[in-house]
């Protein structure tokens, strides 16, 4: 067995799991991850060892996933209401959605990495533990970005509406 199928091997299940937190969608998610070891054994060289290569694999996996998130938008830029709401009235649908719009232009005015914790955090819905790991931080890092970030997107909030 050679050296990137000793890698798939060990860390397929991890980068999977990791994908589907983001996407919540299987089939997202088995895409992504072999778009993720492809683009590894093409980058194996680039590979420094400055952090661990899971940690390495899921920030492929990261940048493959919100790669494939714009390609979706541009093909359907105003997201398809089409059976998109699980059986959620359309009124109930419209209203998350404008919400969650309107969240993400409050994202935008943040700085990183605020922004990029908060959204790995609330849509990822990754653990404090897997935001450490693909920032090279700890834990408690991750805790308290996130509870920064959560401070000033209170505060945007409040300054739009007020």
């Amino acid at each position: 067995m050679d050296e990137l199928e000793q890698i798939y091997e060990a860390y397929f299940r991890d980068v999977y799991r990791f994908v589907l937190s983001l996407s919540r969608n299987e089939l997202v998610a088995e895409e992504i991850t072999q778009e993720t070891f492809f683009k590894a054994l093409q980058q194996l060289d680039r590979f420094q060892g400055s952090s661990k290569i899971s940690v390495w694999l899921c920030q492929i996996a990261k940048n493959t996933y919100f790669t494939y998130l714009d390609k979706q938008r541009r093909l359907d830029p105003e997201g398809s209401l089409e059976q998109a709401d699980g059986g959620t009235n359309f009124e109930q649908h419209f209203v998350d959605k404008t919400e969650a719009l309107y969240l993400h232009k409050l994202l935008h005015c943040l700085d990183e990495p605020y922004k990029e914790v908060f959204t790995l955090r609330v849509f990822g819905e990754l653990s404090f533990d897997h935001i450490a790991q693909i920032f090279g931080r700890t834990e408690s890092w991750a805790r308290v970005t996130f509870h920064r970030a959560k401070l000033k997107i209170r505060a945007l909030w409040k300054e739009e509406e007020g």
